[in-house]
């Protein structure tokens, strides 16, 4: 009986041994999640990054927009200006 028991014993023994040798290292693992978690974090900054880029060129674009509006509203006005000038002086 105690052969029978110590026999049972090895066998779980070795299927634990097996067991365990399937499992990765912990110190390798972790450098594999440091490593992807670094992966993961420049590809959210470069997108973040493209992001903004786009933004603030669409903003740009817009600014130029309402700039370019308001130089031909001034020139309108300083023309009017110069128009009516030209009625007041002028002989009736």
């Amino acid at each position: 009986m105690d052969i029978a028991r110590g026999e049972m014993v090895e066998k779980e023994l070795d299927a634990m041994i097996v067991r365990r040798s399937r499992q990765k290292d912990p110190d390798e693992e972790s450098e594999l999640w440091k490593e992807s978690v670094c992966l993961y974090n420049a590809r959210r900054r470069e997108e973040n990054r493209l992001a903004w880029c786009g933004y603030f060129s669409r903003i740009a674009g817009s600014l130029r927009a309402r700039a370019e509006e308001y130089d031909h509203r001034a020139q309108a006005l300083l023309e009017d200006r110069g128009r009516r000038l030209v009625k007041c002086v002028a002989p009736r």
